[in-house]
């Protein structure tokens, strides 16, 4: 499958990102493992307004790339997600089993809810 064209981008197609239950669970997990320096830097960056609490500026990716929400692994690659950088790789249709959301992330859970 070939990559979207993230670098700089800067977080901004990041947002808002509604997120499953499910997902909470593994970020949650995710970042009280995370080491102290590591989550400070992370939640202390400034971000663009409605981006992503969890998108890492400095360094111009995702900062739980491993546990990120499941929309975060079908944008781009799926109709009605496209990157606008590289919409012709939207070519999925969207699964019907698509778990409802329990939220949007920067709204309804921000830094104060993982630790």
């Amino acid at each position: 499958m070939e990559a979207l064209p993230c670098k700089g981008c800067r977080g901004l197609c990041c947002g808002p990102v509604p997120v499953t239950a499910k997902d909470l669970k593994k970020i949650k997990t995710k970042i009280k493992k995370m080491p102290n320096k590591l989550r400070s830097n992370l939640e202390d960056q400034e971000r663009f307004p409605g981006t992503c609490i969890f998108y890492d500026l400095e360094n111009d990716r995702c900062g739980i790339h491993s546990v990120r929400p499941e929309i975060c692994k079908m944008f781009g690659y799926y109709e009605n997600l496209a990157c606008f950088r590289k919409p012709e790789l939207a070519t999925k249709s969207l699964p019907s089993y698509i778990e409802s959301p329990a939220g949007i992330l920067s709204v309804d859970f921000k830094w104060d809810y993982f630790k």
